[in-house]
């Protein structure tokens, strides 16, 4: 069991606890009402090692065939820059963030804007453009 399945901050940067925060999501126990919190979560899922989830939510479209994890890295951040429309109502949404994480002690981020999709009620990651 990680630390985040231990009552510790959701890996999102939410502060809220990680089992009322992403893990509802990811268990399937909830489904994310919008496109940021659909981001957090797959920023979670990437934390604690989560594929199934990541492929489950992945766009038809852009899915890959499968997701391999590299077990070096170590994700230490998320920040949300942006968040256009990916409300309850919409069908469309973007968010821009920053991802910071560690490989072999050496820090690095991932700048993106995420496009989102809403399918029968749920919210996909389309793709990323890099920043």
């Amino acid at each position: 069991m990680s630390d985040a399945d231990m009552g510790q901050n959701c890996p999102c940067g939410s502060k809220a606890d990680y089992e009322e925060c992403c893990a509802r999501y990811i268990s399937g126990e909830a489904v994310a009402p919008s496109a940021e919190a659909l981001m957090r979560s797959r920023y979670s899922a990437f934390a604690v090692g989560d594929t199934d989830y990541l492929l489950a939510t992945w766009h038809s479209e852009t899915r890959p065939s499968r997701v391999r994890l590299d077990p070096e890295q170590k994700w230490i951040g998320l920040s949300i820059k942006a968040v256009d429309a990916g409300q309850q109502a919409d069908r469309e949404g973007r968010v821009e963030f920053v991802a910071r994480f560690k490989v072999a002690g050496k820090g690095h981020r991932l700048h993106e804007r995420s496009r989102f999709e809403k399918v029968d009620g749920k919210w996909f990651y389309l793709d990323g453009e890099h920043l």
